[in-house]
């Protein structure tokens, strides 16, 4: 559906273009969104692919597995269908961590992982389970220490004290995310086996 959505806005700027006059505009536009989406791609697979790496390592010295026992008694609550030595509380674990931290380009391979995880034990194919529900709830509202990427963006933009939002971060990040996460505990309880 989405193709076809994308496709329907190309036409409609190219006929547009053509209708005003401004197909130069148009055709700068592509070249300069092109460009752009290369230069995001590539900056961002050096990141993930970095992190990979550490994640690698990570697993390999049992970092993952430290850290997952540390905050298993939240685990448990969040994911308690979870066996304690899945591999996808392991890598839910490590995203909690890079979210928490506000590693955002470290989040998304560990999120992935986690998710490739759940879906290998996923006994319904092509149904989100519950606890793909929660995780992917939990990582939208994910609480966060030092949000890195906001306080870039406003020292980025001249800001006298970009890190003074740290505290009003904290506070709707906790909020944000104990009532999404207790919403969707409540949904998935509400006699529904999958949400």
């Amino acid at each position: 559906m989405l193709n076809y959505i994308w496709g329907f806005l190309v036409i409609i700027s190219i006929v547009c273009g053509f209708a005003t006059g401004k197909i130069d505009g148009v055709t700068n536009a592509l070249f300069d969104g092109s460009n752009g989406a290369v230069t995001t791609v590539l900056s961002f697979s050096g990141a993930v692919v970095m992190w990979c790496g550490m994640l690698k390592i990570a697993e390999k010295s049992g970092l993952t597995k430290v850290f997952a026992k540390l905050i298993r008694p939240l685990t448990r609550v969040l994911f308690p269908r979870l066996d304690k030595n899945s591999p996808a509380l392991a890598a839910i674990s490590m995203n909690m961590l890079a979210n928490i931290l506000g590693l955002a380009n470290a989040a998304t391979p560990l999120g992935l992982k986690a998710m490739n995880e759940l879906d290998r034990i996923n006994p319904k194919k092509g149904t989100a389970s519950n606890e793909m529900c929660m995780f992917v709830v939990l990582n939208t509202a994910s609480i966060q220490l030092i949000p890195s990427t906001l306080i870039a963006i406003r020292s980025s933009l001249g800001s006298q004290n970009p890190s003074e939002i740290i505290v009003p971060v904290w506070i709707t990040s906790v909020i944000t995310a104990f009532c999404a996460c207790a919403l969707t505990s409540v949904y998935a309880s509400a006699g529904r086996r999958r949400l």
